[in-house]
């Protein structure tokens, strides 16, 4: 795994993409503060820029480096997570343009994977995380199902897990107001 990491590491400094097993399923990820490696994501998954990403944070406390205000609700939230959780926070901020939806929001999870834990704490900044699909093709829930395309497209193939019988599922996805408001979007 430490190899792998270091790896993983190396293409994400140099602006590239990987593609490694998250907390939930596959995904396609790079430098959330990169716009170039962000919409080079986009260009993998033929997909419209119009349909915002998810980011990755090892730790609650970042969360305030990338949202204006974390609503207190998300505190709570937060702490009573018993699978992984994305949050979509109003503000966003410190991340590539291409990340924020048009009313100013990011979606955001905090992982509790000890793979993805440990590259992001290495890379230190917030890592995209987005299926490893073309767009509107069903997700992989496995290595072995993801697109040979895809695997061809991205600059780094994380070798942890791959041979594990992976069926991982989404994340769900509650967005949160300033004021305490709670929108289910996936359970």
């Amino acid at each position: 795994m430490t190899e792998d990491i270091q790896a993983a590491v190396t293409i994400l400094r140099k602006g590239g993409i990987i593609l490694y097993p998250t907390d939930t399923i596959w995904g396609l990820g790079c430098d959330a503060t990169n716009s170039h490696a962000v919409k080079e994501i986009y260009h993998i998954k033929q997909r419209t820029d119009v349909k915002s990403m998810l980011v990755l944070v090892d730790a609650p406390e970042k969360l305030e480096e990338y949202v204006e205000e974390v609503p207190e609700i998300a505190w709570n939230i937060l702490e009573v997570a018993d699978k992984p959780l994305t949050i979509i926070y109003p503000g966003a901020r410190n991340l590539a343009p291409e990340l924020v939806a048009g009313d100013g929001s990011i979606g955001i999870r905090l992982v509790n994977d000890e793979f993805c834990r440990r590259l992001i704490q290495k890379f230190g900044k917030p890592i995209v995380s987005t299926s490893a699909n073309i767009s509107g093709k069903p997700f992989p829930s496995g290595f072995s199902e993801i697109d040979p395309g895809i695997i061809a497209s991205v600059n780094y193939v994380v070798k942890h897990k791959q041979d594990l019988p992976y069926r991982g599922k989404p994340s769900g996805i509650i967005k949160l107001g300033l004021h305490g408001e709670v929108q289910v979007i996936r359970e």
